[in-house]
């Protein structure tokens, strides 16, 4: 289990890094007032970026459980933890309504 959580929380600052030189070349290569070689070139450094650090190859998972059946992505925690929190009356404004 621990080294699960390791190499989630790797998996997601190599995601991060990469999703920031993505933001960057891609900002550089639409934007019109930069000279057309410094964009070709931008626009090729996209294309050399790996894909494997790409959101979609990355599982998400429960960040308390590090189980992959995530309840939604806005919470990013499992169905089983989000409702133990809700229980516990973590969440304003949710409450189990089988009680």
């Amino acid at each position: 289990m621990k080294k699960l959580i390791e190499k989630d929380k790797k998996l997601r600052l190599k995601f991060k890094a990469t999703e920031k030189k993505y933001f960057i070349l891609s900002s550089i290569s639409k934007n019109n007032n930069i000279n057309l070689l410094v964009r070709f070139n931008a626009f090729l450094m996209l294309d050399d970026i790996s894909k494997k650090n790409s959101k979609v190859s990355a599982n998400s998972r429960c960040l308390e459980t590090v189980n992959k059946k995530n309840f939604n992505k806005i919470t990013n925690f499992s169905r089983y933890v989000f409702l133990k929190n809700i229980r516990n009356g973590l969440f304003s404004g949710i409450k189990k309504s089988a009680w």
